[in-house]
């Protein structure tokens, strides 16, 4: 097992949503880098935390709605009694994969509704807890996790991409109210991933190419791709930078 990359090494570091997909991907590459790994999801968690614990790392895992204070309250608890203080925090989980592209006449508004609750409040609730644990150490590494269409504003996708672009002015008002107690806030936003939420719902897999096609790396971008990205801003040496968008998509996108 590797230890020390990214200079994560030593520290417990929160990933939601990573039962599956690009969430266990990170986790694994933090375990991998180091840190103990503390996972959560709606799903079973525990085939990620038996595959940490096989490189030899330490992990914990737990089912936790998001949307609820009360449950991710506990799993904080549970996190910081068990690995000891967080220091990183990835808010992967979201909405996405089942999502079907419409107008946004035709959204219904409970799935509006529900959208921005898991991808909106759910990562502030989220951060809200962590922030409160890290504020007394003067120390910690936020990552939010958006996506390139809150900048190409993709038309059929109304409810995911306002939640994206609120993910990423939250983003800003954290990094604001926490950069005096020494914790980072910074946002992720990836291209189109050729994760497993994507390659299973048709209406995005048969936009794979497409995006490949438009990007200075012509290629599908892989959910390691965005590893490195993730790693930098958990670790040290990103330690003067908060508040910002870093876009990780091949270069189909210049800002």
């Amino acid at each position: 097992m590797k230890t020390g990359t990214g200079r994560i090494g030593g520290g417990v570091v929160v990933i939601t949503g990573a039962a599956q997909g690009i969430g266990r991907r990170y986790a694994l590459a933090a375990a991998e880098a180091g840190a103990s790994v503390a996972i959560c999801d709606l799903a079973d968690v525990s085939g990620v935390v038996k595959e940490i614990e096989a490189l030899g790392g330490s992990a914990y895992g737990a089912r936790v709605d998001i949307t609820r204070p009360e449950e991710v309250s506990d799993f904080v608890d549970a996190v910081e009694a068990g690995l000891g203080g967080i220091t990183g925090l990835v808010n992967n989980a979201a909405l996405f994969g089942r999502l079907q592209p419409m107008d946004f006449d035709d959204i219904p508004l409970e799935e509006f509704r529900q959208v921005m609750d898991v991808n909106v409040t759910g990562s502030f609730i989220v951060t809200r807890e962590v922030a409160r644990r890290m504020k007394p150490r003067k120390a910690g590494r936020i990552i939010n996790i958006s996506s390139s269409t809150v900048i190409v504003g993709s038309a059929d996708l109304m409810h995911y991409v306002a939640s994206k672009g609120a993910v990423v002015a939250m983003t800003r008002v954290f990094a604001r109210a926490l950069g005096p107690h020494g914790i980072g806030v910074n946002t992720i936003i990836p291209g189109l991933v050729s994760s497993d939420n994507v390659l299973s719902n048709d209406s995005f897999a048969g936009l794979v190419d497409f995006a490949a096609a438009r990007r200075c790396f012509a290629r599908p971008q892989q959910p390691e791709d965005l590893i490195g990205a993730v790693l930098f801003l958990l670790s040290e040496d990103s330690s003067f930078i908060t508040g910002q968008s870093l876009i990780v998509d091949g270069g189909a996108l210049f800002q």
